[in-house]
């Protein structure tokens, strides 16, 4: 399977799951797997959330943040993945002066 993020409309979403400022995303998905390359832009944040559907894997591409999962706190930075299991709750916020760039893979259980 192949799949395409250029091909896949950008979206601007504000707060998402009630977080703050504003980011935008390409979502793949289907039945199995959902895969987003997120953009959070400066002072944005993703609320806190349960992780329902799956394991939430978020690769950091660029920029620098902090993801809270089940109340421990973690530095992200490019390179760095942040994993929330399934039934966790985790919110990740933008903590630097440019872009968080993240891709987060679910797959689905």
């Amino acid at each position: 399977m192949l799949i395409n993020f250029n091909a896949i409309n950008e979206m601007t979403m504000p707060g998402m799951n009630n977080g703050t400022g504003e980011m935008t995303v390409r979502m793949f998905n289907d039945d199995k797997y959902r895969m987003i390359h997120t953009v959070i832009h400066p002072g944005g944040s993703i609320g806190p959330h349960v992780q329902e559907s799956g394991d939430d894997i978020n690769y950091v591409i660029s920029g620098e943040g902090k993801a809270f999962c089940d109340g421990i706190e973690e530095t992200l930075a490019p390179g760095m993945c942040h994993i929330c299991p399934k039934g966790s709750e985790h919110s990740i916020i933008n903590t630097g002066d440019e872009n968080l760039v993240i891709f987060t893979i679910v797959a689905k259980k």
